[in-house]
């Protein structure tokens, strides 16, 4: 039993809310909290933690196999038949469960979730350091991803609709570009491009800026659904492959060796009882990352 600090409001909060995935319940899967319980790990209770949201059944090949992420069983924290972490207290396995060190403010630990998003790029494309990258999207998700793979290679850009946002990017030595100001020389000469802009046009762009035999990797998950023109994907030879959730240890490793500073992309603050008027703010974009306070 883990006592919510702080939960952080993400698009997929705001699709599920729509009616992306057809949840009823909870919503909420960015949190960091108090464990308040532990029976079956007693030396837990009194810890700070963030949780890896999917729960498997633990006796499937997949479960065995050491990843719940892809388990046909699995409860998904706010998402998949568990209740999330916009509430004062939520449920996890102690397996789950990861202490955040001292030096990570409870602010900043809320980030861990799509940190691990963005960094879990790199399990399923292998991105070279030569790589040229395009990542589609200035969003918080759009954002993290490109400092993720800026790690990687340092041919990354950033490619938004708010010049305020891409400025967070640009000052850590990010290449950035407004929607419509990449040269025309520049379409089709991608190696990999990230679609994390939460938008049915975000995938029409990638595929605009992908080269032939290039790779799409797709972050968004939003509610509807997509048209795209199939014929591209074949002609040009392109792999387009999704990617969700990441490992938690290393984007908990890169918060606390002070890597990566979150703190610009923290935007408004509400408290629980105000999580409505906390949504109605995430909703209307353009800002940063929402955070709700118990």
């Amino acid at each position: 039993l883990i006592r919510v600090l702080y939960s952080g409001i993400c698009n997929t909060d705001i699709e599920i809310a729509r009616g992306y995935a057809g949840f009823a319940g909870v919503i909420g899967h960015e949190f960091v909290g108090v464990v308040e319980q532990a029976a079956s790990a007693p030396e837990m209770a009194g810890k700070r933690v963030v949780g890896e949201i999917n729960v498997g059944c633990g006796e499937c090949e997949v479960c065995r196999a050491g990843d719940e992420r892809h388990c046909f069983g699995r409860t998904v924290l706010g998402i998949k038949g568990r209740d999330g972490a916009h509430s004062e207290f939520l449920k996890l396995p102690a397996r789950n469960l990861l202490e955040v060190p001292a030096n990570v403010s409870d602010q900043e630990a809320v980030f861990v979730e799509p940190l691990a998003a963005a960094m879990g790029i790199a399990e399923r494309t292998e991105i070279a350091a030569d790589d040229k990258v395009a990542v589609i999207g200035d969003g918080k998700l759009g954002t993290l991803c490109a400092w993720a793979l800026a790690q990687i290679t340092p041919n990354v850009v950033l490619i938004g609709k708010h010049a305020s946002k891409l400025a967070i990017s640009a000052k850590r030595g990010i290449e950035t570009k407004l929607v419509g100001d990449l040269p025309k020389s520049e379409l089709r000469q991608f190696d990999v491009v990230v679609e994390a802009s939460g938008s049915e046009s975000g995938f029409a762009a990638a595929m605009d800026l992908v080269r032939p035999r290039g790779r799409i990797v797709l972050k968004s998950a939003f509610h509807g659904k997509t048209n795209w023109e199939a014929w591209r994907v074949v002609v040009d030879e392109i792999s387009v492959v999704g990617s969700r959730c990441g490992r938690f240890a290393p984007a908990i490793e890169m918060l606390a060796t002070r890597k990566w500073e979150v703190g610009d992309l923290i935007g408004d603050e509400f408290h629980l009882t105000q999580g409505i008027k906390a949504f109605e703010r995430a909703e209307k974009g353009g800002g940063l990352k929402v955070l709700l306070r118990t």
